[in-house]
């Protein structure tokens, strides 16, 4: 029987984040799986919206998920678990970012337009809605094409559904510079195009089936290295 249904059958899906981080911090390492399988699509997509790279997201969100789990004894449950642990998702593609700026040779993608042409490409899987695909590329084409600053924040409120509250404690932003950035961020997607997506949002930058259980796979064998 797989480690997932092992943790299902024994109750821990319906355990908060931070009863689960407690009892990972007592030893009860498996449970961190639940963790990871609850937060791979949020982390993704914010990795996603810094970067524009799947390979580097993944990186990234394996990097987030370790040094989480080496510095778990440093949640204090002043916000919840959810937003630290986005905001050292944040941290580590911002710092993955400027790299790429201060070693310019290390980036070999695209220009914007060729960037949104590929993202445009239809990989189909088991995964995939085929009624919302089309739409699905549209509103990707349009986050990717917005600035960095205003294409994270209209991700974490619009596509994650985070509060203001949460979105500037993720960013360590002003709840202020959140609603700024948020206002022209849709601007620039265009209110057609948002109201055109409407519920398909959810569906953009999916991560889940074989990805998601990549991610789980990596992050526990650097956890036993």
């Amino acid at each position: 029987m797989e480690t997932t249904e092992i943790l299902e059958r024994a109750g821990f899906e319906s355990w908060t984040d931070e009863e689960i981080v407690d009892r990972v911090k007592a030893g009860d390492k498996a449970l961190y799986e639940i963790i990871m399988r609850r937060y791979n699509q949020r982390l993704y997509r914010v990795a996603r919206a810094i970067l524009r790279d799947d390979a580097e997201s993944e990186d990234v969100m394996q990097d987030a998920y370790v040094r989480a789990y080496q510095h778990l004894d440093q949640f204090a449950g002043r916000a919840p678990f959810s937003t630290w642990l986005t905001r050292i998702a944040v941290h580590e593609a911002l710092a993955r970012a400027r790299g790429r700026k201060r070693n310019p040779q290390l980036d070999d993608s695209e220009e914007d337009g060729d960037l949104l042409m590929n993202m445009a490409e239809p990989s189909p899987g088991p995964e995939d809605n085929a009624s919302r695909a089309e739409t699905r590329v549209l509103l990707e084409e349009a986050l990717l094409g917005l600035p960095e600053q205003y294409r994270i924040v209209v991700t974490l409120r619009d596509i994650e559904d985070l509060s203001t509250a949460e979105t500037a404690a993720a960013l360590d932003l002003t709840e202020e510079n959140v609603k700024v950035r948020l206002h022209r961020g849709r601007a620039m997607v265009r209110d057609r195009l948002l109201s055109r997506v409407g519920a398909s949002a959810k569906d953009a930058f999916p991560f889940m089936g074989v990805r998601c259980d990549r991610v789980v796979a990596a992050v526990f064998a650097r956890l036993e290295s």
